[in-house]
């Protein structure tokens, strides 16, 4: 059927029209086709960075995206990594500018400064016996490092297990010694609280009555000063006793400037986080974990405590209340991304330093064992046990 000049004027027009805005409508920039999922970067983030949008997308690929590069021998291109190719990691303490750490070696004995883009610098050997989960395990600053230069370190000895003071290339001072030995629970941990004095977490040597025995120093939160008295300010001015029934401890976090602590205790038949009151009980634990994934060193802030597990190659995140209950659902994440870690440490700027132990246990790679220094983990998920 012929359409009526008029008519055909009409649809000529509209069609025009229909097609300038389907023109303008389909410039879309290309910043959406990312796929989802992109690993975040492990260090601090820039501002962000100009972008320039081409009238044409550019053409696709089918090459895949390349995985990041293995490492080679010791020199790993992993952006997170500070150092590589040590003994297992036992503790770590972050220097006050944050870009350089206090790394201590559990089997070794060895204290080491270490930073990114610069060799080790072996600062002190600290004779230790690793047995029974003994060697160094705890390290930490002077309460006025910036003056002194001085460091805490907590070891096992062949009779003992001590806190002793070390300066750079000078022998160790022992502070206080005949914290009790024994066939286990040998393993402590150290924490400045923020007020001139020196937090001692002690494993109860085997021995659960020690703990509970406020004559012993095992099994306890010690607080001390740097001579190794009692600190002033003690519940019981007479004795370094602020909490008493650990087991075998593997790290001590907090917010010092809130008087909040934390440790990770291995308790035997599970793991469990527990808050710190000082000068009162233990208490129950704020979590626990009964398929025992190795607790080890942990770093808090106030809203988010991280927990190192050794045995389950992870971490754990989880978001503490007022009263040191859990709120919501706590995280397992970086599960297998690096193995086994060890210690871990909040650092003044915010971010997290950690220790691996893959020679001990794990499955290492050539660069191992590391140190890591990037943003507190987010992500995951994770069930109460």
């Amino acid at each position: 059927m012929a359409v009526p000049k008029r008519m055909r004027r009409v649809l000529v027009s509209t069609t025009v029209v229909l097609g300038a805005l389907l023109a303008g409508c389909a410039q879309f920039p290309d910043e959406h086709t990312r796929p989802w999922g992109d690993p975040p970067s492990l260090e601090p983030q820039a501002g962000p960075q100009p972008s320039f949008e081409t009238e044409e997308p550019p053409p696709q690929s089918d090459t895949p995206p390349q995985q990041p590069a293995e490492p080679v021998g010791c020199q790993d291109p992993d952006p997170a990594v500070v150092a590589t190719c040590l003994d297992p990691v036992g503790a770590i303490a972050v220097l006050p500018d944050g870009t350089a750490a206090l790394v201590g070696e559990r089997a070794t004995g060895r204290v080491l400064r270490v930073e990114r883009g610069a060799e080790p610098v072996e600062l002190a050997r600290i004779p230790v016996d690793a047995s029974s989960g003994g060697g160094l395990t705890g390290l930490a600053l002077s309460p006025t490092y910036h003056e002194d230069e001085l460091f805490y370190a907590y070891v096992t000895t062949g009779s003992d297990n001590r806190v002793v003071r070390v300066a750079a290339g000078d022998r160790p001072k022992p502070v206080l010694t005949g914290i009790p030995k024994g066939p286990r629970g040998n393993s402590g941990a150290l924490l400045d609280d923020g007020q001139g004095a020196l937090l001692v977490a002690t494993g109860n040597a085997g021995d659960p009555g020690s703990a509970a025995d406020p004559q012993s120093l095992a099994g306890k939160l010690l607080r001390i000063d740097g001579f190794g008295a009692p600190a002033q300010g003690n519940p019981d001015p007479r004795s370094p006793v602020v909490v008493s029934g650990l087991t075998d401890p593997g790290g001590l976090c907090g917010t010092p400037g809130l008087g909040t602590y934390w440790v990770t205790d291995r308790l035997g038949g599970q793991d469990a986080l527990f808050r710190l009151e000082l000068g009162e009980p233990l208490g129950a634990p704020s979590w626990t974990w009964s398929d025992r994934p190795g607790v080890a060193g942990c770093a808090a802030d106030p809203t988010t405590v991280v927990v190192a597990l050794r045995d389950a190659a992870a971490l754990y995140t989880l978001t503490p209340a007022p009263d040191g209950t859990v709120v919501g659902q706590p995280a397992k994440v970086m599960e297998k991304t690096y193995g086994r870690f060890s210690a871990a440490t909040l650092a003044p700027d915010g971010l997290i330093w950690l220790g691996t132990s893959n020679k001990d246990g794990g499955a290492p790679v050539s660069s191992d064992d590391r140190v890591l220094r990037l943003e507190p983990p987010t992500g995951g998920t994770a069930g109460k046990d």
